[in-house]
Protein backbone atom coordinates (compact mmCIF):
# COMPACT_ATOMS: atom_id res chain seq x y z
CA UNK A 1 0.00 0.00 0.00
CA UNK A 2 1.11 3.59 -0.65
CA UNK A 3 1.83 5.54 2.52
CA UNK A 4 3.54 8.73 3.72
CA UNK A 5 6.32 8.96 6.27
CA UNK A 6 4.01 10.98 8.52
CA UNK A 7 1.39 8.22 8.50
CA UNK A 8 4.08 5.58 8.92
CA UNK A 9 5.39 7.24 12.09
CA UNK A 10 1.87 7.45 13.50
CA UNK A 11 1.18 3.73 12.99
CA UNK A 12 4.62 2.10 12.92
CA UNK A 13 3.94 -0.87 15.24
CA UNK A 14 0.71 -1.77 13.49
CA UNK A 15 2.53 -1.94 10.16
CA UNK A 16 5.45 -4.13 11.20
CA UNK A 17 6.05 -6.70 8.46
CA UNK A 18 3.72 -4.92 6.05
CA UNK A 19 4.75 -4.06 2.49
CA UNK A 20 4.47 -0.33 1.76
CA UNK A 21 5.31 2.06 -1.08
CA UNK A 22 6.77 5.50 -0.39
CA UNK A 23 7.84 8.31 -2.75
CA UNK A 24 10.23 11.08 -1.79
CA UNK A 25 13.62 12.73 -2.21
CA UNK A 26 17.03 11.40 -1.25
CA UNK A 27 18.74 13.34 1.54
CA UNK A 28 21.71 10.97 1.71
CA UNK A 29 22.82 7.67 0.12
CA UNK A 30 25.55 5.50 1.69
CA UNK A 31 26.72 2.46 -0.26
CA UNK A 32 28.48 -0.28 1.77
CA UNK A 33 29.27 -2.54 -1.26
CA UNK A 34 26.73 -5.31 -0.51
CA UNK A 35 24.12 -3.16 1.21
CA UNK A 36 23.33 0.53 1.58
CA UNK A 37 21.20 3.14 3.32
CA UNK A 38 19.08 5.94 1.88
CA UNK A 39 17.72 8.77 4.02
CA UNK A 40 14.40 9.61 2.41
CA UNK A 41 12.15 12.59 3.04
CA UNK A 42 8.73 12.92 1.41
CA UNK A 43 7.81 16.39 2.67
CA UNK A 44 5.01 15.24 4.98
CA UNK A 45 6.99 15.66 8.20
CA UNK A 46 10.36 16.71 9.61
CA UNK A 47 11.71 13.17 9.95
CA UNK A 48 13.48 11.15 7.29
CA UNK A 49 12.92 7.44 6.71
CA UNK A 50 15.86 5.05 6.47
CA UNK A 51 15.68 2.75 3.46
CA UNK A 52 17.88 -0.35 3.60
CA UNK A 53 18.75 -1.88 0.23
CA UNK A 54 20.73 -5.10 -0.33
CA UNK A 55 22.50 -6.56 -3.34
CA UNK A 56 20.88 -9.96 -2.73
CA UNK A 57 17.39 -8.49 -3.04
CA UNK A 58 17.61 -5.67 -5.60
CA UNK A 59 18.46 -6.56 -9.18
CA UNK A 60 19.35 -2.92 -9.83
CA UNK A 61 21.51 -2.64 -6.71
CA UNK A 62 24.48 -1.04 -8.51
CA UNK A 63 22.21 1.58 -10.04
CA UNK A 64 20.52 2.34 -6.69
CA UNK A 65 23.93 2.70 -5.03
CA UNK A 66 24.65 5.53 -7.50
CA UNK A 67 21.37 7.40 -6.95
CA UNK A 68 22.41 10.93 -6.14
CA UNK A 69 21.31 13.27 -3.35
CA UNK A 70 18.26 15.27 -4.42
CA UNK A 71 16.86 12.57 -6.70
CA UNK A 72 13.21 11.58 -6.38
CA UNK A 73 12.53 7.87 -6.00
CA UNK A 74 9.77 5.35 -5.41
CA UNK A 75 10.48 2.63 -2.86
CA UNK A 76 8.52 -0.51 -2.13
CA UNK A 77 9.60 -2.58 0.85
CA UNK A 78 8.84 -4.23 4.17
CA UNK A 79 8.66 -2.34 7.47
CA UNK A 80 11.15 -3.60 10.04
CA UNK A 81 11.29 -2.39 13.65
CA UNK A 82 14.71 -1.56 15.15
CA UNK A 83 16.01 -1.12 18.74
CA UNK A 84 17.13 2.42 17.90
CA UNK A 85 14.92 4.90 19.77
CA UNK A 86 15.71 7.70 17.32
CA UNK A 87 15.09 5.45 14.30
CA UNK A 88 12.54 2.90 15.63
CA UNK A 89 11.80 1.43 12.21
CA UNK A 90 13.13 1.25 8.66
CA UNK A 91 12.03 -0.07 5.31
CA UNK A 92 13.89 -2.97 3.72
CA UNK A 93 13.55 -2.28 -0.01
CA UNK A 94 12.28 -4.91 -2.41
CA UNK A 95 12.03 -2.46 -5.31
CA UNK A 96 13.54 0.99 -5.83
CA UNK A 97 12.74 3.11 -8.89
CA UNK A 98 14.38 6.39 -9.92
CA UNK A 99 11.66 8.93 -10.74
CA UNK A 100 13.77 12.04 -11.25
CA UNK A 101 17.55 12.17 -11.36
CA UNK A 102 19.54 14.90 -9.64
CA UNK A 103 22.64 16.16 -11.46
CA UNK A 104 26.07 16.12 -9.88
CA UNK A 105 26.06 19.89 -9.37
CA UNK A 106 23.03 19.72 -7.03
CA UNK A 107 23.91 22.48 -4.50
CA UNK A 108 22.16 21.06 -1.39
CA UNK A 109 24.57 18.32 -0.39
CA UNK A 110 24.51 16.57 3.03
CA UNK A 111 26.84 19.03 4.73
CA UNK A 112 26.58 22.35 6.57
CA UNK A 113 25.74 25.32 4.32
CA UNK A 114 25.74 29.00 5.26
CA UNK A 115 22.38 30.75 5.30
CA UNK A 116 23.74 33.30 2.84
CA UNK A 117 24.47 30.49 0.36
CA UNK A 118 21.05 28.96 0.91
CA UNK A 119 19.31 32.31 0.30
CA UNK A 120 20.93 32.31 -3.13
CA UNK A 121 19.19 28.97 -3.70
CA UNK A 122 15.84 29.84 -2.16
CA UNK A 123 14.05 27.45 -4.53
CA UNK A 124 16.04 24.51 -3.12
CA UNK A 125 16.81 25.56 0.47
CA UNK A 126 13.51 24.14 1.73
CA UNK A 127 15.05 20.69 1.31
CA UNK A 128 17.30 21.31 4.31
CA UNK A 129 16.27 20.60 7.90
CA UNK A 130 16.32 24.27 8.89
CA UNK A 131 14.12 25.65 6.15
CA UNK A 132 11.90 22.58 5.97
CA UNK A 133 11.16 23.20 9.65
CA UNK A 134 10.74 26.98 9.30
CA UNK A 135 8.19 26.77 6.52
CA UNK A 136 6.26 23.93 8.09
CA UNK A 137 5.94 26.11 11.21
CA UNK A 138 4.98 29.06 9.01
CA UNK A 139 2.07 27.02 7.66
CA UNK A 140 1.03 25.94 11.16
CA UNK A 141 1.21 29.50 12.54
CA UNK A 142 -0.86 30.81 9.63
CA UNK A 143 -3.52 28.17 10.22
CA UNK A 144 -3.51 28.84 13.98
CA UNK A 145 -4.13 32.55 13.37
CA UNK A 146 -7.12 31.83 11.15
CA UNK A 147 -8.48 29.24 13.56
CA UNK A 148 -8.11 31.58 16.54
CA UNK A 149 -10.16 34.31 14.92
CA UNK A 150 -12.63 32.04 13.16
CA UNK A 151 -13.43 30.24 16.42
CA UNK A 152 -14.25 33.66 17.87
CA UNK A 153 -16.58 34.41 14.93
CA UNK A 154 -14.35 37.15 13.51
CA UNK A 155 -15.02 38.02 9.86
CA UNK A 156 -12.02 37.58 7.55
CA UNK A 157 -11.67 40.71 5.41
CA UNK A 158 -9.65 40.85 2.19
CA UNK A 159 -8.28 44.39 2.29
CA UNK A 160 -7.13 45.87 -1.05
CA UNK A 161 -3.50 45.51 -2.09
CA UNK A 162 -3.72 48.65 -4.26
CA UNK A 163 -4.55 51.84 -2.39
CA UNK A 164 -4.39 55.62 -2.57
CA UNK A 165 -4.08 56.09 1.21
CA UNK A 166 -1.09 55.62 3.51
CA UNK A 167 -2.22 54.21 6.84
CA UNK A 168 1.11 54.91 8.51
CA UNK A 169 1.75 58.34 7.06
CA UNK A 170 5.34 57.33 6.40
CA UNK A 171 5.36 57.89 2.66
CA UNK A 172 7.59 54.84 2.07
CA UNK A 173 5.33 53.10 -0.43
CA UNK A 174 5.74 51.37 -3.77
CA UNK A 175 4.04 53.38 -6.48
CA UNK A 176 2.23 51.57 -9.29
CA UNK A 177 1.53 53.12 -12.68
CA UNK A 178 0.86 52.21 -16.30
CA UNK A 179 2.47 55.44 -17.53
CA UNK A 180 5.98 55.97 -18.82
CA UNK A 181 7.91 56.95 -15.69
CA UNK A 182 10.66 58.59 -17.76
CA UNK A 183 8.24 61.41 -18.50
CA UNK A 184 6.44 63.81 -16.19
CA UNK A 185 3.45 61.88 -14.88
CA UNK A 186 -0.06 63.22 -15.30
CA UNK A 187 -1.91 61.02 -12.82
CA UNK A 188 -5.28 61.91 -14.34
CA UNK A 189 -4.21 59.81 -17.33
CA UNK A 190 -3.03 56.90 -15.21
CA UNK A 191 -4.96 53.65 -14.86
CA UNK A 192 -6.80 54.70 -11.68
CA UNK A 193 -6.88 58.39 -12.51
CA UNK A 194 -4.80 59.24 -9.46
CA UNK A 195 -1.57 58.23 -7.73
CA UNK A 196 -1.78 54.66 -6.42
CA UNK A 197 0.51 52.50 -4.33
CA UNK A 198 0.92 49.04 -2.86
CA UNK A 199 -0.60 48.93 0.61
CA UNK A 200 1.44 49.08 3.81
CA UNK A 201 -1.60 48.09 5.90
CA UNK A 202 -5.20 46.97 5.61
CA UNK A 203 -6.13 48.60 8.91
CA UNK A 204 -8.18 51.53 7.65
CA UNK A 205 -10.35 49.30 5.48
CA UNK A 206 -10.67 46.82 8.38
CA UNK A 207 -12.08 49.65 10.50
CA UNK A 208 -14.90 50.09 7.99
CA UNK A 209 -15.80 46.41 8.25
CA UNK A 210 -15.51 46.37 12.05
CA UNK A 211 -18.17 49.06 12.18
CA UNK A 212 -20.53 46.66 10.41
CA UNK A 213 -19.46 43.21 11.65
CA UNK A 214 -18.07 44.22 15.08
CA UNK A 215 -15.04 41.85 15.01
CA UNK A 216 -12.91 41.40 11.88
CA UNK A 217 -9.35 40.62 10.86
CA UNK A 218 -7.16 40.90 7.79
CA UNK A 219 -4.31 38.56 6.88
CA UNK A 220 -2.53 39.63 3.73
CA UNK A 221 0.75 40.71 2.13
CA UNK A 222 1.84 44.31 2.68
CA UNK A 223 4.64 46.33 1.16
CA UNK A 224 7.09 48.95 2.35
CA UNK A 225 9.64 50.74 0.18
CA UNK A 226 12.08 51.27 3.02
CA UNK A 227 15.68 51.09 1.81
CA UNK A 228 16.85 48.97 4.71
CA UNK A 229 19.02 45.86 4.78
CA UNK A 230 18.67 44.99 8.47
CA UNK A 231 17.75 41.53 9.71
CA UNK A 232 14.21 42.59 10.59
CA UNK A 233 13.14 44.49 7.46
CA UNK A 234 11.72 43.21 4.18
CA UNK A 235 9.97 44.97 1.31
CA UNK A 236 7.16 42.43 1.17
CA UNK A 237 5.75 40.81 4.29
CA UNK A 238 2.47 39.50 5.72
CA UNK A 239 0.37 41.28 8.34
CA UNK A 240 -2.41 40.14 10.65
CA UNK A 241 -4.63 43.07 11.65
CA UNK A 242 -7.69 42.43 13.83
CA UNK A 243 -10.15 45.26 14.48
CA UNK A 244 -12.74 45.12 17.26
CA UNK A 245 -15.70 47.49 17.73
CA UNK A 246 -17.02 48.69 21.11
CA UNK A 247 -13.55 47.93 22.49
CA UNK A 248 -10.93 50.06 24.24
CA UNK A 249 -7.18 49.64 24.63
CA UNK A 250 -7.54 47.12 27.46
CA UNK A 251 -9.74 44.92 25.28
CA UNK A 252 -7.13 45.24 22.54
CA UNK A 253 -4.31 44.09 24.82
CA UNK A 254 -6.34 41.17 26.16
CA UNK A 255 -7.00 39.97 22.60
CA UNK A 256 -3.33 40.29 21.65
CA UNK A 257 -2.19 38.30 24.69
CA UNK A 258 -4.76 35.58 24.11
CA UNK A 259 -3.84 35.29 20.42
CA UNK A 260 -0.10 35.12 21.05
CA UNK A 261 -0.46 32.34 23.62
CA UNK A 262 -2.84 30.43 21.34
CA UNK A 263 -0.30 30.47 18.50
CA UNK A 264 2.55 29.27 20.70
CA UNK A 265 0.49 26.43 22.17
CA UNK A 266 -0.58 25.30 18.71
CA UNK A 267 3.01 25.26 17.43
CA UNK A 268 4.14 23.21 20.44
CA UNK A 269 1.30 20.76 19.83
CA UNK A 270 1.66 20.34 16.07
CA UNK A 271 5.41 20.79 15.53
CA UNK A 272 7.23 18.99 18.36
CA UNK A 273 10.08 17.70 16.17
CA UNK A 274 10.64 21.09 14.60
CA UNK A 275 10.63 22.85 17.97
CA UNK A 276 13.16 20.36 19.36
CA UNK A 277 15.34 21.03 16.32
CA UNK A 278 15.15 24.82 16.78
CA UNK A 279 15.84 24.50 20.50
CA UNK A 280 18.92 22.37 19.85
CA UNK A 281 20.46 23.97 16.77
CA UNK A 282 19.04 27.50 16.34
CA UNK A 283 18.36 29.10 19.75
CA UNK A 284 19.35 27.36 22.94
CA UNK A 285 16.57 27.71 25.49
CA UNK A 286 13.93 28.58 22.88
CA UNK A 287 11.29 26.25 24.30
CA UNK A 288 11.88 27.50 27.82
CA UNK A 289 11.53 31.10 26.61
CA UNK A 290 8.21 30.37 24.94
CA UNK A 291 6.90 28.33 27.86
CA UNK A 292 7.62 31.28 30.12
CA UNK A 293 5.49 33.47 27.86
CA UNK A 294 2.66 30.95 28.10
CA UNK A 295 2.84 30.99 31.89
CA UNK A 296 3.12 34.77 32.24
CA UNK A 297 0.48 37.40 32.78
CA UNK A 298 1.67 40.25 30.58
CA UNK A 299 2.56 43.41 32.49
CA UNK A 300 1.48 46.92 31.52
CA UNK A 301 3.52 50.13 31.93
CA UNK A 302 3.12 53.58 30.45
CA UNK A 303 5.72 54.93 28.06
CA UNK A 304 6.64 57.54 30.67
CA UNK A 305 7.19 54.83 33.31
CA UNK A 306 9.24 52.77 30.87
CA UNK A 307 11.53 55.72 30.09
CA UNK A 308 11.91 56.52 33.79
CA UNK A 309 12.98 52.92 34.38
CA UNK A 310 15.48 53.08 31.53
CA UNK A 311 16.95 56.39 32.71
CA UNK A 312 17.77 54.79 36.06
CA UNK A 313 19.95 52.31 34.15
CA UNK A 314 21.00 54.52 31.24
CA UNK A 315 24.70 53.70 31.64
CA UNK A 316 23.93 50.27 30.17
CA UNK A 317 22.71 51.66 26.83
CA UNK A 318 24.36 52.95 23.68
CA UNK A 319 21.25 55.02 22.90
CA UNK A 320 20.32 57.22 25.86
CA UNK A 321 16.60 56.99 26.72
CA UNK A 322 14.65 60.27 26.68
CA UNK A 323 11.09 61.20 27.51
CA UNK A 324 9.08 61.80 24.35
CA UNK A 325 11.35 59.60 22.24
CA UNK A 326 10.91 56.14 20.78
CA UNK A 327 12.40 53.02 22.35
CA UNK A 328 15.51 51.43 20.88
CA UNK A 329 15.73 47.66 20.55
CA UNK A 330 18.18 47.51 23.45
CA UNK A 331 15.64 49.40 25.58
CA UNK A 332 12.87 46.97 24.65
CA UNK A 333 14.92 43.90 25.53
CA UNK A 334 15.99 45.48 28.84
CA UNK A 335 12.40 46.17 29.81
CA UNK A 336 11.31 42.55 29.28
CA UNK A 337 14.25 41.42 31.41
CA UNK A 338 13.54 44.06 34.08
CA UNK A 339 9.85 43.11 34.29
CA UNK A 340 10.63 39.37 33.96
CA UNK A 341 8.42 38.69 30.96
CA UNK A 342 6.25 40.21 28.23
CA UNK A 343 5.20 43.81 28.81
CA UNK A 344 2.78 46.19 27.12
CA UNK A 345 4.05 49.76 26.85
CA UNK A 346 1.04 52.09 26.58
CA UNK A 347 0.18 55.81 26.34
CA UNK A 348 2.82 56.87 23.85
CA UNK A 349 3.75 60.47 22.98
CA UNK A 350 1.39 61.59 20.22
CA UNK A 351 4.20 62.98 18.04
CA UNK A 352 5.79 59.56 17.44
CA UNK A 353 2.60 57.63 16.72
CA UNK A 354 0.11 57.53 13.83
CA UNK A 355 -2.70 60.04 13.24
CA UNK A 356 -5.54 57.56 13.82
CA UNK A 357 -4.62 56.73 17.43
CA UNK A 358 -6.98 58.09 20.09
CA UNK A 359 -5.71 61.21 21.84
CA UNK A 360 -5.69 60.81 25.63
CA UNK A 361 -7.17 63.37 28.01
CA UNK A 362 -3.72 64.86 28.71
CA UNK A 363 -3.55 65.98 25.07
CA UNK A 364 0.04 64.78 24.83
CA UNK A 365 -0.24 61.01 24.58
CA UNK A 366 -2.29 58.53 22.58
CA UNK A 367 -3.96 55.27 23.58
CA UNK A 368 -1.38 53.11 21.86
CA UNK A 369 0.36 49.92 22.92
CA UNK A 370 3.46 48.00 21.87
CA UNK A 371 3.96 44.45 23.12
CA UNK A 372 7.56 43.70 24.07
CA UNK A 373 8.64 40.08 24.50
CA UNK A 374 11.79 38.55 26.04
CA UNK A 375 14.91 38.38 23.84
CA UNK A 376 13.18 40.00 20.86
CA UNK A 377 11.70 43.37 21.83
CA UNK A 378 8.63 44.66 19.99
CA UNK A 379 6.43 41.91 18.58
CA UNK A 380 3.19 43.73 17.78
CA UNK A 381 1.62 47.15 18.12
CA UNK A 382 -1.85 48.62 18.20
CA UNK A 383 -4.12 51.29 19.57
CA UNK A 384 -7.59 52.46 20.35
CA UNK A 385 -8.70 54.41 17.27
CA UNK A 386 -9.73 58.05 17.35
CA UNK A 387 -13.53 57.96 17.03
CA UNK A 388 -14.12 61.73 17.58
CA UNK A 389 -14.43 63.41 14.20
CA UNK A 390 -13.20 66.84 15.27
CA UNK A 391 -10.09 65.41 16.95
CA UNK A 392 -9.40 63.14 13.97
CA UNK A 393 -9.61 66.04 11.53
CA UNK A 394 -7.15 68.01 13.64
CA UNK A 395 -4.72 65.08 13.72
CA UNK A 396 -4.97 64.59 9.95
CA UNK A 397 -4.08 68.26 9.48
CA UNK A 398 -1.14 68.02 11.90
CA UNK A 399 0.28 65.12 9.90
CA UNK A 400 -0.02 67.01 6.62
CA UNK A 401 -2.27 64.35 5.09
CA UNK A 402 -4.54 65.39 2.23
CA UNK A 403 -7.93 65.60 3.93
CA UNK A 404 -9.92 64.68 0.81
CA UNK A 405 -8.14 61.32 0.51
CA UNK A 406 -9.70 60.18 3.78
CA UNK A 407 -13.27 61.38 3.23
CA UNK A 408 -14.58 57.82 3.53
CA UNK A 409 -12.56 57.22 6.71
CA UNK A 410 -14.13 60.31 8.28
CA UNK A 411 -17.57 59.04 7.24
CA UNK A 412 -17.08 56.17 9.66
CA UNK A 413 -17.12 58.76 12.46
CA UNK A 414 -20.17 60.54 11.03
CA UNK A 415 -22.44 57.54 10.65
CA UNK A 416 -22.71 55.38 13.74
CA UNK A 417 -19.13 55.66 14.92
CA UNK A 418 -18.08 54.06 18.20
CA UNK A 419 -14.95 53.30 20.13
CA UNK A 420 -12.90 50.60 18.45
CA UNK A 421 -9.39 49.20 18.61
CA UNK A 422 -6.97 46.96 16.79
CA UNK A 423 -3.39 45.89 16.38
CA UNK A 424 -0.97 44.63 13.78
CA UNK A 425 1.23 41.55 13.99
CA UNK A 426 3.85 40.82 11.34
CA UNK A 427 3.72 37.13 10.49
CA UNK A 428 7.46 37.03 9.86
CA UNK A 429 8.20 38.75 13.16
CA UNK A 430 6.11 36.09 14.89
CA UNK A 431 7.93 33.32 13.05
CA UNK A 432 11.32 34.71 14.02
CA UNK A 433 10.20 34.67 17.63
CA UNK A 434 8.84 31.11 17.75
CA UNK A 435 11.68 29.56 15.71
CA UNK A 436 14.64 31.55 17.02
CA UNK A 437 15.71 32.36 13.43
CA UNK A 438 17.13 35.88 13.60
CA UNK A 439 16.86 37.05 9.97
CA UNK A 440 13.56 37.86 8.29
CA UNK A 441 14.98 36.63 4.97
CA UNK A 442 15.00 33.12 6.42
CA UNK A 443 11.31 32.97 7.31
CA UNK A 444 9.92 34.27 3.99
CA UNK A 445 9.73 31.77 1.10
CA UNK A 446 11.20 34.15 -1.48
CA UNK A 447 12.36 37.34 0.28
CA UNK A 448 12.05 40.77 -1.36
CA UNK A 449 14.64 43.24 -0.07
CA UNK A 450 16.52 46.20 -1.62
CA UNK A 451 18.28 45.01 -4.84
CA UNK A 452 16.80 41.53 -4.39
CA UNK A 453 13.72 40.37 -6.28
CA UNK A 454 14.87 36.99 -7.65
CA UNK A 455 12.85 33.82 -8.09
Amino acid sequence: MEITIRDLIASQKKLEGKTVTIMGWIRNNRDQKSFGFIDLNDGTCFETLQIVYESQILENYKAVAKFRVGSSIKVTGVIVLTPNAKQPFEVKATETVLLGDSLEDYPIQPKRHTREFLRENAHLRIRTNLYNSVFRVRSVVSHAIHKFFQDKDFIYVHAPIITTSDAEGAGEMFQITTLDIDEEIDYSKDFFGKKANLSVSGQLQAEAYALAFKNVYTFAPTFRAENSNTKIHASEFWMIEPEIAFADLNDDMNLAEEMLKYIIRDVFKRCPSEMNFFDRFVEKGLKQKLEKVLNSKFKVVTHKEAIETLIKHEKQFEVKPKQGHDLATEHEKFLTSHFSGPVFVIDWPKDIKAFYMRLNEDGETVAAMDLLVPKAGELLGGSQREERLDVLEKRIKEFGIVDEDLWWYKDLRKYGGCKHSGFGLGLERMLMYVTGVDNIRDVIPFPRTPKNCDF
